[in-house]
């Protein structure tokens, strides 16, 4: 698996937005596994598991949208 390193931000770096799209993708996918075992948890007496769950879910979902506004950039008013 390969190590992405973080971008600088003192020069332009094209994203390959196909490649991030999949990622978007990934991460849809990631969330929703991670919200159905977060449910299941949650009828469990182990409440600390379901709560940390959620958080994670909450977390993936804020990175999923973030990097759809790299993907799909909103378009400008002028």
């Amino acid at each position: 698996m390969a190590v992405l390193g973080r971008a600088r931000h003192d020069r332009a770096v094209p994203a390959p937005k196909a490649e991030l799209s999949s990622v978007v993708t990934a991460l849809d996918d990631l969330i929703r596994r991670v919200a159905a075992i977060a449910d299941e948890s949650a009828t469990s007496p182990d409440d600390d598991t379901a709560t940390e769950l959620f958080a994670v879910e909450r977390a993936l979902t804020g990175a999923r949208r973030r990097l759809s506004r790299v993907v799909t950039p909103p378009t400008r008013r002028r």
